[in-house]
């Protein structure tokens, strides 16, 4: 489970990467206002569907029936299945497309109900929304594949494949815009285009790896109704982090023009670490979990849930911390420049430590999850779900009018914490989980390291106030978030080696190996 989590988290992290240079260009050509507004809502409304549909719901019932099939029946039912789940997504997500395409202003009445009283955003919304919502159907066609992938223990291509969004999305920022009217537009027909991309490479891995599909005569046999079954009851609890972030959304619309820009690239620093961690470890543990499980090895299914536990916050825990410290000197770094001006950084700074504050939670609902999906218990996170949806939405309406694009990321923080809270006392208490004296002492020496690494980026922040950082040019901006960056890893891996969280020779020793370095030979 190790190798898939760190063969996952690192696409993801470099697929991240390319997501922030994507991310920058878009700050320094479109700034913050209506037309970022609008290409934001533009993309994240086919973004929504694939979370929920693709990633979210689909992934949590698909994986575990398809890997327990796999295991007990053999590659051929499997493949079957595969054929039959891919026919009917594809042929639904095409009606939900045209039908969107269709109705595209009603839907954005509902998603951006603030645009209505803005001509440009709203039109210039619909006009966008429509060149990326064909990207549902690519994208969803594409996650099923790479659940078919994870199932057959295939991480590494299947998380490769995704890099591919944010190449397609650079080029097009870089070429398009002098052929089809600007770089908004330019950046929704790469969002479209990198579909059809992903989708052809995972459909290519898949075949490489030995399982080709062929789209079937859709049919809803019982083993898809069975799917279907379980989609319909976890849609809510596999995808709630998504709602809540809809919910902020369509408050975001409410407020004044710029709120969403603000909220994304603050939302998009924030998934950086919660893409990478939550990503690699939901994904890993599920199959992994399934097959314990399906044996009857309870302990071992115990013992790797409490690993992916240790795994997803031992760099969730700093990283947490970090965002909240340094938020405003991380925004003017990444995205301070060109039309995005100093005010901006530090209004989308405080938005980012908002979001910051749920991090641990965001991730650890991705970690506890699966100890439901694996068990084909979707209805216990549909309960809580909805309860923490129900909390996400008052808060919201609280917050909105005196914290304006704070509001919408702090609600959802602690609808999150609410949501992990519930989800692991559930698990506790029905025995699906069970936590030992060793994580707990694991996670407490690791939340020691965490202040202490605090303490450290707090004394190098006095030495370099935020404000002087938009004085400087972006290479000296970099060279002294760099300098503080690196002073807090050291500190935080010296604080995990020396409370015996981790054995710093040992890492060594497994890195040059990984990289075919030979052992070094100690001196005579």
């Amino acid at each position: 489970m190790l190798r898939g989590f760190l063969t996952v988290g690192g696409w993801t992290m470099l697929s991240r990467v390319l997501g922030l240079v994507r991310d920058q260009l878009l700050a320094a050509l479109i700034g913050v206002g209506p037309v970022q507004d609008a290409y934001q809502i533009a993309f994240r409304l086919p973004n929504m569907f694939r979370r929920l549909f693709g990633e979210g719901a689909l992934n949590a019932a698909f994986v575990p029936l398809f890997s327990s099939l796999l295991a007990t029946e053999g590659p051929v039912p499997a493949r079957r299945f595969a054929n039959e789940t891919l026919s009917v997504l594809i042929a639904w997500l095409t009606l939900l497309t045209v039908g969107g395409e269709i109705f595209m202003p009603g839907v954005l009445r509902l998603l951006a109900p603030g645009f209505a009283h803005d001509g440009v955003r709203d039109t210039l919304a619909i006009s966008l929304s429509r060149i990326t919502f064909p990207y549902l159907v690519l994208i969803c066609g594409a996650a099923l594949v790479s659940g078919v992938l994870n199932g057959m223990h295939h991480f590494g291509v299947a998380a490769a494949a995704y890099v591919s969004f944010n190449v397609v999305g650079i080029a097009a920022i870089v070429l398009l815009p002098p052929y089809v009217g600007g770089v908004a537009h330019a950046a929704a027909w790469g969002v479209t285009a990198s579909g059809v991309i992903q989708f052809g490479i995972l459909l290519y891995a898949l075949h490489r790896a030995g399982m080709t599909l062929h789209p079937v005569m859709p049919c809803v046999t019982p083993r898809i109704r069975m799917l279907l079954g379980r989609m319909a009851v976890g849609l809510l609890g596999s995808g709630i982090t998504q709602i809540n972030l809809m919910i902020d959304t369509i408050i975001a619309t409410l407020l004044p023009t710029g709120s969403v820009s603000l909220m994304y690239f603050a939302d998009r620093v924030n998934q950086l670490p919660l893409g990478v961690l939550g990503a690699a470890a939901g994904t890993t543990l599920l199959p992994v979990l399934t097959r314990h499980l399906a044996r009857g090895e309870m302990a071992d299914a115990h013992a790797v849930h409490n690993r992916a536990i240790e795994y997803a916050l031992i760099l969730t825990l700093p990283a947490t911390l970090g965002l909240i410290l340094v938020a405003d000197p991380v925004m003017m770094t990444l995205f301070g420049h060109g039309s995005f001006s100093a005010r901006d950084a530090i209004l989308s700074g405080q938005s980012l430590r908002a979001y910051a504050l749920g991090l641990p939670a965001f991730v650890m609902v991705k970690v506890l999850s699966p100890g439901y999906f694996a068990r084909g218990d979707t209805r216990t996170p549909v309960l809580i779900g909805l309860m923490t949806l129900a909390l996400n939405l008052v808060l919201n309406l609280v917050f909105m009018h005196p914290l304006a694009h704070v509001g919408p990321p702090l609600a959802s923080s602690l609808a999150a914490i609410v949501n992990m809270m519930v989800l692991g006392i559930v698990l506790l208490r029905t025995g699906a989980m069970h936590v030992t004296d060793g994580l707990i002492s694991r996670l407490s020496r690791m939340s020691a390291c965490t202040a202490i690494m605090g303490v450290v980026v707090m004394l190098c922040c006095l030495l370099t106030p935020a404000g002087h950082m938009m004085e400087m040019s972006g290479t000296a901006r970099l060279f002294t978030l760099g300098a503080v960056m690196a002073a807090a890893m050291a500190t935080y891996a010296t604080g995990l080696h020396m409370t015996g969280v981790i054995d710093m020779g040992r890492v060594s020793a497994a890195i040059r190996r990984r990289l075919g370095l030979r052992p070094s030979s100690p001196r005579a």
